[in-house]
């Protein structure tokens, strides 16, 4: 007898291991539009589950001789697609060659299935070069115990941005695979739990330059409903693209076919490997550009009209942005306290070039409409902003490094913010001044320099909101680190959830809400504090130049 009931427990706990197994493996399968998914799971670090699906085909790269244009839709598939590890990265050139063509996924990781939970969608930074949605720097372990995150990929560079300005390649094919992946998003989100009404699309770098571009395109109206912009706005020089069609003839001669026809010129990049057309930024620059401005070149464009050809932005930003088609979102933005970190080696070893040189540190958007002779002297003017009437020499790295933020961030960053605060509320401000062992990309371009440079340069925040291999380790280790971590991701996702970052039930300090009087921000750091008018001297100073060349400015609004 008692054989028999210890045979009979041992069945009836067997048939509940056999269904609980049922049960988990179903629950990672999700169907959607295109068919059924299978997941994977994956542990936090407080021990929790949560579920990945990654490598979703959220649309048909076009491919051959249609290389160049839209995306396609997406293809359904028969039976089940295993979705546990990450697809091709997009065609890229990282010191070697890496990616494909056939690259247009996107990744989801979420907690649980069921409810509705709110949705942050990433989108990579890289200069529209390099990069992708996979979790070497972005991966999900810090947001997704509070959200549903998404990462994905999206064309680079000559296969992402060539425009020759005709109705077949007018130009933005990677902004418009990024408004395919906001689409399949808004159509699938909630069969893994995440609400499709509360939708936050964030980006650093180029990601930011492409989440303000959203905010103008009329292809991406009702796709979300937040947006976060780290270190990159849309009026930058580095985020619109000047001069694309000469710039595509100059690809075709670089490669070994010079011609100014349009078909003929297609027909031959169309005939290369997808290798052949990365890397290519410094090799179609001109002399201007290799020393006016940051390095990439192959960027979102405002297209010319063509009949039946839907345009990802059919005016300038800034136009937009002044006007009452910009639509209204709650916003975040800012920059980190030292960006141009990143900038300080190649620079110092340029130093002769920019003394003899003045007119190299006048924006893009200024110089066009000076005589060199005025560049000049406003080159000069700048100079003797930051230092006085002399030449830099190396032992001005640190006011180099402010100068260099302030001319390709943070002016035009308080620009945006200020002007499009004219048309909407909320919008929260910060300066990002971390500086810890998370700070990788500082960590990584000082390297063996004898520079003591102190705060966050552009990327460290990444560091803060994704799980990387990167800052494994130190993470992991450093207790402190950890409290910093949930620190900032708290602020992200109170936002993505409220709409504020932080929320009546969050402790002091609060996040002033910007506005054009009183110009509020929060400086995030191990003890954060809210302010008023970050960087304003330097800020009216350059606001100064913009305002003098009769372009769009803080004080003439």
């Amino acid at each position: 007898m008692y054989t028999y009931c210890n045979l009979l427990v041992f069945f009836c706990v067997h048939l509940l291991y056999l269904r609980c197994t049922v049960c988990t493996k179903n629950e990672l399968i999700v169907t959607v539009k295109q068919g059924k998914l299978q997941g994977a799971t994956d542990t936090l670090y407080d021990g929790s589950t949560y579920y990945s699906f990654k490598a979703i085909p959220y649309a048909q790269a076009p491919l051959g001789q249609l290389r160049f244009r839209a995306p396609l839709p997406p293809k359904s598939w028969k039976g089940t697609r295993q979705a546990t590890e990450y697809g091709s990265i997009c065609a890229q050139t990282d010191s070697v060659f890496k990616g494909s063509e056939n690259c247009l996924f996107l990744n989801v990781f979420t907690k649980s299935l069921h409810g509705r939970t709110p949705v942050m969608i990433y989108i990579h930074g890289g200069s529209y070069i390099t990069g992708s949605g996979n979790d070497d720097l972005y991966g999900p372990k810090f947001l997704v115990q509070h959200v549903v995150l998404v990462t994905l990929n999206y064309r680079l560079e000559v296969l992402g941005f060539l425009s020759v300005e005709t109705p077949e390649v007018p130009g933005n094919a990677g902004m418009k695979d990024q408004v395919a992946a906001l689409k399949w998003i808004k159509e699938n989100i909630a069969k893994f739990g995440g609400d499709p009404d509360n939708i936050t699309i964030f980006g650093e770098s180029v990601g930011a330059c492409s989440v303000t571009h959203h905010i103008s395109s009329p292809m991406t109206r009702g796709l979300f409903h937040k947006v976060i912009a780290q270190s990159g706005t849309s009026i930058h020089d580095w985020a619109l693209g000047e001069g694309s069609k000469s710039r595509a003839f100059r690809v075709g001669k670089y490669l070994g076919r010079d011609t100014k026809n349009t078909t003929e010129l297609l027909e031959f990049l169309r005939s290369l490997p997808a290798a052949n057309l990365t890397n290519l930024t410094i090799a179609t620059s001109t002399d201007d550009e290799m020393y006016r401005g940051l390095p990439g070149r192959f960027l979102p464009v405002v297209e010319k009209k063509f009949d039946n050809v839907e345009a990802f932005l059919s005016d300038y930003p800034l136009n937009t942005l002044q006007s009452k088609r910009i639509r209204k979102f709650p916003l975040v933005l800012g920059y980190n306290s030292a960006e141009a970190i990143t900038a300080i080696k190649d620079r110092l070893g340029k130093l002769d070039i920019y003394n003899n040189n003045p007119s190299y540190d006048v924006p893009r958007e200024i110089a066009e409409k000076l005589t060199q002779e005025k560049m000049n002297d406003m080159g000069k003017r700048i100079r003797k902003f930051y230092i006085g009437d002399r030449e830099y020499t190396k032992d001005d790295y640190k006011v180099i490094v402010t100068m260099l933020s302030d001319l390709h961030l943070v002016y035009n960053t308080h620009r945006f913010t200020y002007l499009y605060s004219k048309h909407n509320s909320p919008i929260y401000m910060y300066r990002f001044s971390f500086d810890t062992d998370l700070n990788f990309v500082k960590k990584l371009i000082l390297g063996n320099l004898d520079l003591d440079l102190k705060g966050a340069c552009h990327g460290d925040d990444v560091f803060y909101m994704f799980s990387s291999n990167y800052t494994k380790d130190a993470y992991e280790s450093q207790q402190k680190l950890k409290d910093y971590v949930s620190k900032v991701t708290k602020l992200w996702t109170d936002f993505a959830k409220t709409s504020n970052p932080t929320p009546d039930y969050c402790a002091a300090p609060r996040w002033p809400v910007y506005t054009t009087k009183n110009k509020g921000y929060l400086d995030i750091n191990v003890q954060s504090t809210a302010g008023s008018f970050a960087e304003k001297q330097s800020v009216e100073f350059w606001d100064t130049l913009y305002c003098e060349t009769g372009l769009p400015c803080i004080k003439n609004n």
